[in-house]
């Protein structure tokens, strides 16, 4: 049984420090004590000047990190400790903007699964690396709660027009290189290099001297060789997904015009089912937010996240979608409200 100590793992080498996620059992899932380990390492790496550079990894074959433990944070919920739920969201938002802000560099190696919470260490990082079993996707709306971790500000600087809506509101699964071609990581590789990558990197040294973005530079240089740059485009995709969803306020702007759309058939489709499987309240938040947060800093969209994350998970959505979709997985969610007409448009105000 691995304890909750040894679920962050660090190594600290000639010019870095490694934190490797160690929770294989629920695929790095990460709890308050995670995260305070993981903020604790980032203390340290900050305060040696020797350290230089922050390498993320994982210990589990099918993912980097799942996310956030939602299963414990409804059953929080359910005995009313939202105190606690409270205090969980705050260290993670804390953490996942201190990543943005972190003035030495970051590097995530984001192989297998990574969402939720570990979007919110990727996302952070100047580079984060996907593979070809990368998958990458926010599909929070189908639990009673929204994308967070940042998305609905960062989205907007990285994704092409139409993509923060539609990923956001619809949960799209990106695979493999797709991850770096909309925005979610900055670079691509083979799995079956990452043991020599990381025996590069934690190898690796290097000198002084460089500002952050200049020492991000010559990271980049000293691992060009693992790196595949070949992104495959997917313009007719991307035309269709900024026809319809780019800069839509209302859900209905976008289901409504969508059930003439004769283009790219297949998504559309898909689009009308993703959204009926979804909480009606935690679409009508995601978009909210969304509008709200689209160009604003990342500290305002993290604590603008931090109050819906509060709200959301008060709201009985939240624990009837983990409960339906994870504890019992009867897929058969009983939303209240069941329709987004029946949503109150202003129940929460950013």
């Amino acid at each position: 049984m691995i304890t909750s100590d040894q679920r962050v793992l660090s190594r600290r080498f000639k010019s870095g420090l490694s934190i490797i996620l160690n929770r294989p059992g629920a695929i790095n899932s990460l709890n308050e004590a995670m995260l305070d380990r993981i903020d604790s390492l980032l203390s340290e790496a900050l305060a040696d000047e020797k350290c230089l550079f922050v390498l993320f990894y994982s210990t589990s074959h099918k993912g980097f990190c799942a996310g956030g433990d939602v299963k414990e944070l409804a059953r929080l919920g359910r005995i009313n400790q939202f105190d606690k739920v409270d205090t969980f969201f705050r260290k993670e938002y804390g953490l996942d903007l201190r990543i943005h802000l972190f003035p030495k560099p970051v590097i995530v190696i984001a192989d297998g699964i990574t969402m939720g919470g570990g979007l919110g260490i990727a996302a952070g990082a100047g580079i984060s690396i996907a593979t070809e079993r990368t998958r990458m996707a926010m599909p929070e709306t189908r639990i009673g709660f929204f994308p967070d971790v940042g998305s609905t500000g960062w989205m907007f600087a990285r994704c092409p027009k139409g993509y923060p809506e539609y990923l956001g509101l619809t949960g799209y699964d990106m695979i493999g290189s797709e991850c770096v071609r909309l925005g979610f990581a900055t670079h691509f590789m083979k799995s079956e290099k990452i043991p020599a990558l990381i025996e590069l990197l934690e190898n690796i040294e290097l000198t002084t001297g460089k500002d952050k973005q200049g020492m991000i530079s010559n990271l980049l240089v000293k691992i060009s060789g693992f790196l595949d740059f070949n992104i495959p485009v997917n313009h007719d995709m991307d035309v269709w997904v900024a026809k319809y969803f780019a800069g839509k306020s209302d859900i209905r702007e976008i289901l409504e015009p969508l059930s003439r759309c004769h283009e790219q058939e297949k998504h559309c489709s898909e689009v009308f089912a993703s959204i009926a499987e979804r909480s009606p309240t935690a679409l009508l938040l995601t978009l909210k937010l969304l509008r709200h947060n689209e160009g604003r800093s990342i500290a305002d969209v993290f604590a603008t996240e931090l109050k819906a994350a509060g709200f959301i998970a008060r709201e009985p959505d939240y624990i009837e979608g983990v409960r339906a979709r994870l504890i019992d997985k009867d897929d058969k969610p009983r939303w209240a409200p069941d329709s987004i007409d029946k949503v109150e448009a202003d129940k929460f105000i950013p």
